[in-house]
């Protein structure tokens, strides 16, 4: 069977915050765009509970909830929403083409990377089934539900330490622990936390369990050196190991810093590929906020509309 050929203006490649806000501003400007939602439509947000740090929901919002407010918006004004997983590229012609689960072939004028990034995890089962429940990888997005509360953070880089000092601004107590017995964050870091008295850094310590049923009422930790266990009583665990981008699939032809995140022209969203625009947090490894996201969609949109302008005139 023949595969699939579809044309389109704009090509947009993930629908969490930033790819939905580009695809609003992409479908106001009439350029009607096509957005595949990727593996997990609404992205990292459609694991978080409750939302209280985005603008227009002074009440919070969870989420999924949001997330589908976003979609419904974005298809208000003409977006094609379609479920499908970008699997390879080439953007070596023009226009460029993008294989769409391996069948469907999309020729874009413009494409507009959203593919987000995905924290990386320990694996364990309880921290799988207590996600959104006392177990985040966001410090600064669900640290005020823990407010004159004890926690725990798991993470020995420099993004662990902000979020242990963050944490510590809200919390009663934090807990660092740290698999070895010397952190890789930068020293400036490292005296930040050590000198913290509400922080307690536990060295050569790993978790074995996350404790509770409905919700974290506690870890089980063991010493890697003794093998000794022990319980803290905690009411939230944050993992901060670590993100990794989504971006795999465009590293033959997409600059990318050593992580694997979308370099990005200076003050744009533009690629050192022409007409290929990257927002969100597939190139954003520093703030990591849905709003931030949004507003590198809001750019990306703008980016290619400019673009496509002057192709056309061309």
């Amino acid at each position: 069977m023949k595969p699939e050929i579809e044309k389109v203006k704009v090509l947009i490649i993930g629908s969490g915050p930033a790819g939905y806000t580009a695809a609003i501003y992409a479908s106001r400007a009439g350029l009607s765009p096509v957005l595949y939602t990727g593996g997990q439509p609404g992205g990292q947000l459609t694991i978080t509970n409750d939302v209280e740090n985005y603008p227009g929901y002074p009440n919070s919002v969870t989420g999924p909830e949001m997330m589908e407010d976003f979609r419904k918006q974005a298809e208000r004004f003409g977006t094609q929403v379609r479920y499908g997983l970008a699997t390879s590229v080439d953007f070596t012609t023009k226009p460029h083409t993008v294989i769409i689960d391996e069948q469907v072939t999309i020729h874009a004028d413009t494409v507009l990377i959203s593919t987000g990034a995905s924290a990386k995890w320990l694996g364990i089962e309880s921290e799988t089934r207590l996600n959104g429940k006392g177990v985040s990888a966001c410090a600064v997005c669900d640290g005020f539900f823990f407010r004159g509360q004890e926690v725990a953070i798991i993470g020995a880089g420099d993004t662990a330490c902000e979020e242990a000092s963050y944490l510590s601004n809200i919390c009663s107590k934090v807990y660092m622990l740290i698999r070895k017995d010397e952190m890789r964050a930068s020293q400036i870091m490292q005296k930040r936390v050590m000198n913290n008295p509400k922080i307690e850094i536990l060295w050569n310590t790993e978790t074995d369990e996350i404790l509770g049923d409905e919700e974290v009422n506690g870890v089980r930790i063991f010493n890697n050196k003794t093998g000794e266990k022990s319980e803290i009583a905690i009411s939230g665990f944050f993992v901060a190991i670590g993100h990794q981008p989504n971006t795999g699939i465009f590293k033959d032809y997409i600059h990318m810093d050593d992580a694997g995140y979308i370099k990005t022209i200076p003050g744009s969203t533009k690629t050192n590929v022409e007409g290929v625009f990257a927002c969100g947090d597939a190139q954003d490894n520093i703030y990591r906020q849905a709003v931030t996201a949004a507003g590198t969609g809001c750019m990306a949109a703008l980016d290619a509309e400019r673009y496509l302008a002057e192709f056309e005139n061309d």
